[in-house]
C-alpha cells in the first residue's frame, strides 16, 4: 500500500525501529499516528496485534520503518507463543528500540495516585530487562500522558530514568498526537546514514488482503465485546479485482459453536453489521467499491494448533497463493 511524497537532501538517514510494550500500551495507535494512515488495527482488547506490521514513515532526508509488535505477555497457547516469536523476530536487525509504557497504568499500579510521598511509580521490570538485552539504543516512550495529572509526570520520568540509561525519554499521547513529532525527531537522530528501504510513497509492507482481513477482525472484536476476540481468526478466501468492483470473501474462524452463534447474531444481524462497518472502511482505504462476503466456521481449539496459527501469518498466506501482491 502506498501514498505520500518524499523529499530528498544531501544526507539521508534510514533504519528500522521496533515498538515493544505490554498489551494495550498504544503501540498500534502510535504506528497509525506516525504513518498518517491506518496500517494496524486498534481495539480496546489486549493482544489485538498478532503479527509484525511495518509502517513506513518518509520524511525529508529520512525514512523510518516502524515495526508494530504484539504486546508482551505470558505465552501459553500456540497462538501466544507465535506472538512472542513475532516480538523476538522484530528485534533482529533493528536500529532503534522504542519501549512503550502506559504512563497512566504505571502510576495506578504503584498507588502513586495516592498522597503518600513514599510511593513511587511502577517500573515494569520485564520491559526494562528487554531494553537491557538490546544492544542498540532504546527510547522510552511514555504514552497516554493525556490521562495523567501533570504533577505525576516528573516523578515517573525520574523513576524510569534511574532504572535504565535510555537514549531519550519521550512523553506522548499517541491518541491525540501530543509529543509524536518530537518522538520522530529523536528516532531519526539515532538512525544510520543510508538510502530508503522502500519507495517514497509506500506506507506499509503488508498486502492489502491482510489489512482487509484485519479490519474485519477489528470490527468483529468491537461489536462482540468480550465474547469472541481471542478465539477469532479471519482469512481471505477470494480476492477478485475488476475495473468497477473488488470482490472479497473471508472466513471467520472461531473455536466453539456458541461463538459462531454470537458472530452471526439473530437472523444474521451481527454478521451484517460487521460486514457493513468493515466494507465502508475498506472502501475508504482502497478507494473502490467492494463486495464483501463473510462466512463463519468452527475449528475447535485452533489456537492450540501450531499449523493453524501459522496460517494467520500473512507471509504464510502469500506463500500459499504463490505470489506477493504487496502494494
Amino acid at each position: 500500500m502506498t501514498t505520500g511524497t518524499k523529499k530528498t537532501g544531501a544526507t539521508h538517514k534510514s533504519g528500522f525501529a521496533a515498538i515493544v510494550g505490554r498489551p494495550n500500551a498504544g503501540k498500534s495507535t502510535l504506528v497509525n499516528r506516525l504513518v498518517g494512515q491506518k496500517v494496524a488495527i486498534v481495539t480496546s482488547k489486549p493482544q489485538t496485534t498478532r503479527n509484525r506490521i511495518q509502517g513506513i514513515v518518509t520524511r525529508e532526508n529520512a525514512q523510518v520503518v516502524l515495526i508494530d509488535t504484539p504486546g508482551l505477555h505470558d505465552a501459553k497457547t500456540a497462538l501466544n507463543k507465535q506472538m512472542m516469536r513475532e516480538v523476538a523476530a522484530a528485534l533482529e536487525g533493528i536500529d532503534v528500540l522504542l519501549l512503550m509504557v502506559d504512563a497512566s497504568a504505571a502510576v495506578l499500579k504503584s498507588g502513586f495516585a495516592s498522597t503518600n510521598p513514599e510511593t513511587r511509580p511502577h517500573v515494569d521490570s520485564l520491559l526494562i530487562d528487554k531494553s537491557k538485552r538490546f544492544a542498540g539504543k532504546t527510547i522510552l516512550v511514555l504514552n497516554k500522558i493525556d490521562k495523567l495529572p501533570r504533577q505525576k509526570l516528573a516523578p515517573l520520568l525520574d523513576a524510569f530514568g534511574k532504572a535504565h540509561e535510555f537514549a531519550a525519554i519521550v512523553p506522548i499521547s499517541a491518541m491525540k498526537g501530543e509529543g509524536c513529532d518530537g518522538l520522530m525527531d529523536e528516532v531519526m537522530k539515532l538512525l544510520p546514514a543510508g538510502e530508503p528501504y522502500f519507495p517514497e510513497d509506500q506506507i506499509t509492507d503488508q498486502p492489502e488482503r491482510f489489512l482487509a482481513s484485519e479490519i474485519v477482525r477489528e470490527k468483529a472484536i468491537e461489536l462482540t465485546y468480550h465474547e469472541v476476540p481471542h478465539a477469532l481468526a479471519v482469512t481471505v478466501e477470494k480476492w477478485e479485482e475488476t475495473p468497477k468492483l473488488l470482490r472479497i470473501e473471508m472466513t471467520l474462524t472461531v473455536e466453539r459453536a456458541s461463538q459462531k452463534k454470537i458472530l452471526i447474531g439473530r437472523n444474521g444481524d451481527m454478521m451484517k453489521k460487521i460486514g457493513t462497518h468493515a466494507r465502508k472502511e475498506l472502501e475508504e482505504i482502497l478507494s473502490t467499491r467492494i463486495y464483501l462476503g463473510l462466512f463463519v466456521k468452527v475449528a475447535e481449539n485452533w489456537r492450540e494448533n501450531p499449523m493453524a496459527v501459522r496460517e494467520l501469518d500473512w507471509h504464510a498466506q502469500m506463500e500459499g497463493l504463490g505470489q506477493d501482491d504487496t502494494e
